[in-house]
Protein backbone atom coordinates (compact mmCIF):
# COMPACT_ATOMS: atom_id res chain seq x y z
CA UNK A 1 0.00 0.00 0.00
CA UNK A 2 1.17 3.17 -0.81
CA UNK A 3 2.45 5.34 2.14
CA UNK A 4 -0.06 8.12 1.25
CA UNK A 5 0.72 11.91 3.53
CA UNK A 6 -2.56 13.11 4.83
CA UNK A 7 -2.92 16.34 6.34
CA UNK A 8 -1.70 17.46 9.74
CA UNK A 9 -2.65 19.59 12.71
CA UNK A 10 -0.14 22.14 13.77
CA UNK A 11 0.35 21.13 17.29
CA UNK A 12 1.15 17.53 15.85
CA UNK A 13 5.08 16.61 15.32
CA UNK A 14 4.35 14.03 12.09
CA UNK A 15 2.21 14.13 9.33
CA UNK A 16 -0.71 11.80 9.69
CA UNK A 17 0.35 8.78 6.88
CA UNK A 18 -2.52 6.25 5.12
CA UNK A 19 -0.84 4.00 7.34
CA UNK A 20 -1.33 5.22 10.26
CA UNK A 21 -5.06 5.14 10.16
CA UNK A 22 -5.06 1.70 8.89
CA UNK A 23 -2.96 0.88 12.17
CA UNK A 24 -5.46 3.18 13.87
CA UNK A 25 -8.27 1.40 12.80
CA UNK A 26 -6.76 -2.49 13.46
CA UNK A 27 -5.85 -1.17 16.65
CA UNK A 28 -2.17 -1.21 16.22
CA UNK A 29 -0.87 2.20 17.13
CA UNK A 30 0.94 3.19 20.67
CA UNK A 31 -0.96 5.36 22.81
CA UNK A 32 1.20 8.51 21.91
CA UNK A 33 0.33 8.25 18.21
CA UNK A 34 -2.90 6.80 18.54
CA UNK A 35 -3.67 10.29 20.63
CA UNK A 36 -2.41 12.06 17.71
CA UNK A 37 -4.23 10.41 15.11
CA UNK A 38 -7.63 10.36 17.23
CA UNK A 39 -6.76 14.29 17.00
CA UNK A 40 -6.60 14.77 13.25
CA UNK A 41 -9.83 12.36 12.79
CA UNK A 42 -11.74 14.90 14.84
CA UNK A 43 -10.74 17.84 12.73
CA UNK A 44 -11.39 15.75 9.79
CA UNK A 45 -14.74 13.95 9.14
CA UNK A 46 -14.05 12.35 5.81
CA UNK A 47 -11.32 10.87 7.01
CA UNK A 48 -13.67 9.56 10.31
CA UNK A 49 -16.01 7.98 7.63
CA UNK A 50 -13.08 5.66 6.19
CA UNK A 51 -11.67 4.64 9.36
CA UNK A 52 -15.24 3.76 10.57
CA UNK A 53 -16.05 2.23 7.51
CA UNK A 54 -12.74 -0.05 7.51
CA UNK A 55 -13.72 -1.08 11.49
CA UNK A 56 -17.21 -2.02 10.17
CA UNK A 57 -15.76 -3.89 7.42
CA UNK A 58 -13.12 -5.75 9.62
CA UNK A 59 -15.86 -6.57 12.39
CA UNK A 60 -18.26 -7.93 9.74
CA UNK A 61 -15.97 -10.12 7.77
CA UNK A 62 -14.90 -11.27 11.55
CA UNK A 63 -18.03 -12.26 12.35
CA UNK A 64 -18.14 -14.29 9.24
CA UNK A 65 -15.18 -15.95 9.03
CA UNK A 66 -14.32 -16.26 13.03
CA UNK A 67 -16.25 -19.32 13.26
CA UNK A 68 -13.87 -21.41 10.99
CA UNK A 69 -10.69 -20.35 12.83
CA UNK A 70 -12.50 -21.97 16.07
CA UNK A 71 -12.53 -25.17 14.38
CA UNK A 72 -9.83 -27.82 15.72
CA UNK A 73 -6.09 -28.62 13.96
CA UNK A 74 -6.52 -31.90 12.25
CA UNK A 75 -3.84 -33.41 14.24
CA UNK A 76 -3.66 -37.22 14.40
CA UNK A 77 -0.57 -38.39 16.34
CA UNK A 78 0.28 -41.68 16.61
CA UNK A 79 0.67 -42.89 20.25
CA UNK A 80 3.96 -44.90 20.74
CA UNK A 81 4.39 -47.57 23.86
CA UNK A 82 6.56 -45.33 26.52
CA UNK A 83 10.17 -46.40 25.80
CA UNK A 84 12.38 -47.32 28.93
CA UNK A 85 15.87 -46.44 27.55
CA UNK A 86 17.00 -42.85 26.22
CA UNK A 87 13.35 -41.37 26.51
CA UNK A 88 14.44 -37.99 25.43
CA UNK A 89 14.68 -39.45 22.20
CA UNK A 90 11.03 -40.64 21.98
CA UNK A 91 10.43 -37.15 23.35
CA UNK A 92 12.36 -35.43 20.36
CA UNK A 93 10.90 -37.78 17.95
CA UNK A 94 7.27 -36.51 19.53
CA UNK A 95 7.66 -32.83 19.14
CA UNK A 96 9.06 -33.57 15.32
CA UNK A 97 6.19 -35.52 14.79
CA UNK A 98 3.84 -33.02 16.37
CA UNK A 99 5.52 -30.27 14.21
CA UNK A 100 5.84 -31.58 11.05
CA UNK A 101 1.61 -32.43 11.55
CA UNK A 102 0.92 -28.92 12.60
CA UNK A 103 2.70 -27.38 9.85
CA UNK A 104 1.17 -29.33 7.28
CA UNK A 105 -2.08 -29.12 9.04
CA UNK A 106 -2.06 -25.45 8.97
CA UNK A 107 -0.94 -25.29 5.18
CA UNK A 108 -3.51 -27.85 4.56
CA UNK A 109 -6.00 -25.39 5.92
CA UNK A 110 -4.72 -22.13 4.24
CA UNK A 111 -5.65 -24.12 0.80
CA UNK A 112 -8.96 -25.44 2.02
CA UNK A 113 -10.05 -21.91 3.85
CA UNK A 114 -11.83 -21.09 0.75
CA UNK A 115 -13.36 -24.45 -0.29
CA UNK A 116 -14.67 -24.50 3.47
CA UNK A 117 -16.48 -21.12 3.50
CA UNK A 118 -17.94 -21.75 0.38
CA UNK A 119 -19.50 -25.16 1.44
CA UNK A 120 -20.61 -23.71 4.41
CA UNK A 121 -22.66 -21.01 2.70
CA UNK A 122 -23.77 -23.92 0.49
CA UNK A 123 -24.98 -26.09 3.53
CA UNK A 124 -26.65 -22.31 4.80
CA UNK A 125 -28.37 -22.49 1.81
CA UNK A 126 -30.53 -25.62 2.67
CA UNK A 127 -32.94 -24.18 4.39
CA UNK A 128 -34.44 -20.99 3.86
CA UNK A 129 -33.96 -19.54 6.99
CA UNK A 130 -30.42 -20.09 7.16
CA UNK A 131 -30.08 -18.96 4.09
CA UNK A 132 -31.67 -16.13 4.49
CA UNK A 133 -29.23 -15.03 7.86
CA UNK A 134 -26.74 -16.09 5.13
CA UNK A 135 -27.52 -13.21 2.29
CA UNK A 136 -28.60 -10.90 5.14
CA UNK A 137 -24.03 -11.10 6.66
CA UNK A 138 -23.10 -11.10 3.11
CA UNK A 139 -25.37 -7.67 2.32
CA UNK A 140 -23.55 -6.21 5.67
CA UNK A 141 -20.30 -7.26 4.37
CA UNK A 142 -20.99 -5.54 0.65
CA UNK A 143 -22.24 -2.19 2.17
CA UNK A 144 -19.02 -1.92 4.40
CA UNK A 145 -16.61 -2.49 1.53
CA UNK A 146 -18.50 -0.35 -1.38
CA UNK A 147 -20.45 2.49 0.79
CA UNK A 148 -17.99 4.55 2.02
CA UNK A 149 -15.70 3.76 -1.79
CA UNK A 150 -15.98 8.04 -3.28
CA UNK A 151 -14.21 6.35 -6.65
CA UNK A 152 -16.37 3.74 -7.85
CA UNK A 153 -18.50 2.90 -5.18
CA UNK A 154 -20.58 1.61 -7.99
CA UNK A 155 -20.34 -0.50 -11.86
CA UNK A 156 -23.39 1.56 -13.56
CA UNK A 157 -24.63 4.73 -12.33
CA UNK A 158 -28.31 6.21 -11.47
CA UNK A 159 -28.40 8.10 -14.29
CA UNK A 160 -28.05 5.24 -16.63
CA UNK A 161 -30.67 3.19 -14.48
CA UNK A 162 -32.49 1.82 -17.28
CA UNK A 163 -29.45 0.11 -18.63
CA UNK A 164 -28.84 -0.85 -15.07
CA UNK A 165 -32.00 -2.49 -14.65
CA UNK A 166 -31.71 -4.15 -18.00
CA UNK A 167 -28.40 -5.78 -17.12
CA UNK A 168 -29.11 -7.19 -13.22
CA UNK A 169 -32.21 -8.49 -14.53
CA UNK A 170 -30.84 -10.26 -17.41
CA UNK A 171 -28.02 -11.48 -15.25
CA UNK A 172 -30.21 -12.49 -12.03
CA UNK A 173 -32.56 -14.26 -14.49
CA UNK A 174 -35.69 -12.61 -13.45
CA UNK A 175 -37.55 -8.94 -13.34
CA UNK A 176 -35.17 -6.60 -10.76
CA UNK A 177 -36.21 -3.17 -10.24
CA UNK A 178 -34.43 -0.27 -8.16
CA UNK A 179 -36.88 1.26 -6.12
CA UNK A 180 -37.58 5.32 -5.81
CA UNK A 181 -35.90 6.86 -2.66
CA UNK A 182 -36.41 10.27 -3.39
CA UNK A 183 -39.60 10.88 -1.31
CA UNK A 184 -37.44 9.97 1.81
CA UNK A 185 -34.53 11.61 1.02
CA UNK A 186 -32.38 9.32 -0.98
CA UNK A 187 -31.34 9.72 -5.14
CA UNK A 188 -30.25 6.58 -6.97
CA UNK A 189 -26.45 6.55 -6.86
CA UNK A 190 -25.93 3.22 -8.88
CA UNK A 191 -25.37 -0.64 -8.81
CA UNK A 192 -23.24 -3.65 -9.42
CA UNK A 193 -23.45 -6.90 -9.90
CA UNK A 194 -21.62 -9.20 -6.66
CA UNK A 195 -21.03 -12.95 -6.66
CA UNK A 196 -23.39 -14.28 -4.08
CA UNK A 197 -23.59 -17.68 -2.11
CA UNK A 198 -25.76 -19.79 -5.17
CA UNK A 199 -25.31 -17.16 -8.11
CA UNK A 200 -25.02 -13.72 -9.13
CA UNK A 201 -26.19 -10.47 -6.39
CA UNK A 202 -27.86 -7.35 -7.52
CA UNK A 203 -26.62 -4.63 -5.16
CA UNK A 204 -28.72 -0.80 -5.45
CA UNK A 205 -27.11 2.23 -3.76
CA UNK A 206 -28.60 5.45 -2.88
CA UNK A 207 -27.29 8.15 -0.98
CA UNK A 208 -28.19 10.92 1.03
CA UNK A 209 -27.79 14.74 0.78
CA UNK A 210 -25.34 14.40 3.83
CA UNK A 211 -23.31 11.60 1.95
CA UNK A 212 -24.87 8.65 4.03
CA UNK A 213 -25.43 5.59 1.66
CA UNK A 214 -27.90 2.78 1.60
CA UNK A 215 -27.66 -0.70 -0.34
CA UNK A 216 -30.54 -2.92 -1.80
CA UNK A 217 -29.13 -6.58 -1.58
CA UNK A 218 -31.18 -8.30 -3.93
CA UNK A 219 -30.38 -12.46 -4.24
CA UNK A 220 -32.46 -15.45 -5.80
CA UNK A 221 -30.72 -17.65 -2.84
CA UNK A 222 -34.14 -16.92 -0.34
CA UNK A 223 -37.07 -17.71 -2.51
CA UNK A 224 -40.02 -18.93 -0.72
CA UNK A 225 -38.20 -18.04 2.42
CA UNK A 226 -39.54 -15.75 5.00
CA UNK A 227 -41.64 -13.03 4.37
CA UNK A 228 -42.01 -11.35 7.62
CA UNK A 229 -39.09 -8.20 7.91
CA UNK A 230 -36.34 -9.97 10.08
CA UNK A 231 -33.16 -7.88 11.65
CA UNK A 232 -29.32 -7.92 12.18
CA UNK A 233 -26.60 -6.01 12.68
CA UNK A 234 -23.15 -6.04 11.82
CA UNK A 235 -20.83 -3.81 13.91
CA UNK A 236 -22.73 -0.28 12.87
CA UNK A 237 -24.11 -1.90 10.24
CA UNK A 238 -27.90 -2.84 10.39
CA UNK A 239 -29.90 -4.84 7.80
CA UNK A 240 -33.14 -5.26 7.25
CA UNK A 241 -33.94 -8.15 5.04
CA UNK A 242 -37.12 -10.27 3.47
CA UNK A 243 -38.27 -12.85 0.99
CA UNK A 244 -40.87 -11.25 -1.84
CA UNK A 245 -41.32 -13.38 -4.70
CA UNK A 246 -38.41 -15.13 -6.28
CA UNK A 247 -35.82 -13.05 -4.52
CA UNK A 248 -34.37 -12.11 -1.10
CA UNK A 249 -33.73 -8.24 -0.18
CA UNK A 250 -31.95 -6.75 2.33
CA UNK A 251 -31.41 -3.09 3.30
CA UNK A 252 -28.30 -1.70 4.73
CA UNK A 253 -26.82 1.50 6.25
CA UNK A 254 -24.93 2.81 9.22
CA UNK A 255 -28.48 4.47 10.05
CA UNK A 256 -30.84 3.83 12.95
CA UNK A 257 -32.80 0.94 13.03
CA UNK A 258 -36.00 3.26 13.23
CA UNK A 259 -34.56 5.23 10.11
CA UNK A 260 -33.92 1.66 8.20
CA UNK A 261 -37.26 0.34 9.00
CA UNK A 262 -39.30 3.08 7.66
CA UNK A 263 -37.32 3.10 4.35
CA UNK A 264 -37.57 -0.84 4.11
CA UNK A 265 -41.01 -0.43 4.34
CA UNK A 266 -41.17 2.11 1.46
CA UNK A 267 -38.83 -0.59 -0.54
CA UNK A 268 -41.06 -3.43 0.40
CA UNK A 269 -44.42 -0.87 -0.66
CA UNK A 270 -42.90 -0.59 -4.42
CA UNK A 271 -41.49 -4.13 -4.66
CA UNK A 272 -45.07 -5.66 -4.06
CA UNK A 273 -46.63 -3.04 -6.53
Amino acid sequence: MNDKRLHALPSMGSPIAEADLHAYADGQLAAARRAEVETFLAAHPQDRARVDAWQAQRQALRSLLDPVLDEPLPLRLPLAPPARAWPWRALAAGIAVAVFSGGAAWIARGELDHDRIRAALAAAAQTPERAAASYAQRAAVAHAVYAPDMGRPVEVGGDNEKALVTWLTKRLGAPVSAPSLSTLGYELVGGRLLPGGAGPVALFMYGAPDGQRLTLYVTREAAGGQTAFQFTQEGPVRVFYWAEGPFGYALSGAVSREALQRVSLEVYRQLQG
